[in-house]
């Protein structure tokens, strides 16, 4: 929370001598747009919306999996911005066998070798529980890159649990929509989830994010970090059909993203003087 430097009486403040829309902008940026990217068009897309971060990754119709080593340092190297690098050696469940779990730390290493700032990870157990020392040994061996414990999390039988999992393995983030289709459902868990990890993790909302609601979902949530990949779907507008007209869509659907998140927090700023 921003708090008003005091004045003298009988002079005004440089917030009172500003107009509203330059107030607007003076306020400390406190949100964070993610944009899950599968190539180096949409990355860039991103970066010239005004995106906060990319998760790279490949496949998106099978949930995600680590991009080539190509991708990933082209990307890192074409960006103003931090890419993170998803870390799933295929689709399907995320308890992973020996021989995949070998392919998870080359991985890691690849994106740390790349200058990626951050990996987005995560390891089941059998039973569907976080696998504490996979998930602990992957995080350690990011370092010092940060480390995002993806939704994995939602496949968990107990998400109050396996929060204070993933905060003690040292995850800096946790990606969730709180095991619902997507993250509008999931509002409610995901209220309670904010409220239960306080300050000792970041969560960020992502499954399912749509522009229409991204305010309701951040009013239900008291959530400041969102992730999505903004796809359209056939009916919602007409796409064109060269990567350059979809690039044009995505940075405009970026840049409404961040928009919206900065007018949510902006008015929930200068509404706070009046609440007290």
């Amino acid at each position: 929370m921003l708090v008003a430097s005091e004045h003298p009486r009988g002079q005004t403040s440089d917030s009172e001598q500003m107009p509203h829309s330059a107030l607007l902008e003076s306020y400390m940026k406190n949100f964070l747009f993610e944009l899950c990217a599968e190539t180096l068009q949409a990355a860039q897309a991103a970066d010239r919306g005004g995106a906060d971060r990319i998760e790279l990754c490949i496949r998106l119709d099978l949930g995600g999996i680590t991009p080539s080593e190509q991708l990933i340092a082209a990307t890192v190297k074409a960006l103003s911005i931090p890419v993170h690098v998803l870390i799933r050696p295929r689709g399907g469940d995320f308890a992973y066998s020996a021989w995949e779990f070998d392919q998870m730390r080359e991985q890691v290493l690849c994106a740390k070798e790349a200058g990626a700032a951050g990996v987005a990870l995560g390891v089941l157990q059998a039973d569907a529980r976080i696998d504490v020392d996979r998930s602990r040994e992957l995080t350690e061996l990011a370092r010092p890159m940060k480390v995002t414990y993806h939704r994995a999390f939602d496949r968990t039988p107990d998400m109050s649990e396996a929060l204070e999992t993933v905060i003690g393995i040292g995850a800096d983030c946790l990606l969730t929509s709180a095991g619902a289709p997507d993250v509008l459902t999931g509002a409610e868990q995901l209220k309670k989830l904010v409220r239960q990890a306080g300050d000792r993790i970041q969560i960020m909302a992502g499954g399912g994010l749509k522009l229409t609601s991204m305010a309701e979902v951040l009013e239900r949530t008291g959530l400041h970090c969102l992730h999505g990949s903004l796809t359209r779907k056939a009916g919602e507008s007409v796409i064109g059909d060269t990567e350059a007209d979809k690039a044009q869509i995505l940075e405009a659907d970026v840049r409404t993203a961040v928009q919206l998140m900065h007018t949510h927090f902006a008015a929930r700023e200068l509404a706070a003087p009046l609440a007290r």
